[in-house]
C-alpha cells in the first residue's frame, strides 16, 4: 500500500476540494518530456527508463511516478512508501515544480506542505488498521 498523491492543475485559491468550482476545467501540466525534466531537476537520480513509470529511492522512502503514456500530461500520481522524510520530499518537489496535488489523506483533500507529515501519519494509521483487519480474518 502507498500514500498516493495526485498532481493536477488545481485552482490556486482553493484550499480544499470543496472550494474547487464545479465548472473548473484543469489545464494540462505539459508534455511528458517536460514533466520528466522538471522532476529530474529536483531529483536527478529518479529513474525514468520507462517514461510512463518512474522510480526514486530516497534514504528511507521510495516514490513511484505514474505518469502514463499520454504525451500531453493532464496529471500524474506519486505512490509513496517509507519514512517521514517522504513528506518533506513531496512538499519540496511540488513546490520547486510549481505544482499542486490532491492528497486523499489530508483533511482538505488537497496536499498541504505544512501538514504533509500529519497527512502521511494519518495515512499510515489507516493502512495499519486495514492491515490488522485483513489479517484478523
Amino acid at each position: 500500500m502507498s500514500w498516493d498523491i495526485f498532481v493536477q492543475d488545481i485552482p490556486p485559491n482553493a484550499h480544499s476540494v470543496d472550494e474547487i468550482p464545479p465548472d473548473f476545467v484543469p489545464q494540462r501540466l505539459g508534455l511528458r518530456p517536460e514533466i520528466l525534466r522538471r522532476i529530474q531537476e529536483v531529483v536527478p537520480t529518479a529513474d525514468f527508463s520507462d517514461p510512463s513509470w518512474g522510480t526514486f529511492d530516497g534514504p528511507d522512502f521510495s516514490v513511484e511516478f505514474n505518469i502514463g503514456d499520454d504525451g500531453d500530461v493532464g496529471g500524474f500520481a506519486m505512490h509513496v512508501r517509507g519514512g517521514d522524510a517522504a513528506a518533506g520530499f513531496v512538499a519540496e518537489l511540488l513546490s520547486r515544480c510549481g505544482w499542486r496535488a490532491f492528497d486523499p489523506a489530508s483533511e482538505s483533500g488537497i496536499f498541504e506542505p505544512a501538514r504533509a507529515l500529519e497527512s502521511l501519519t494519518r495515512w499510515r494509521d489507516y493502512r495499519d488498521r486495514v492491515l490488522r483487519t485483513d489479517n484478523a480474518g
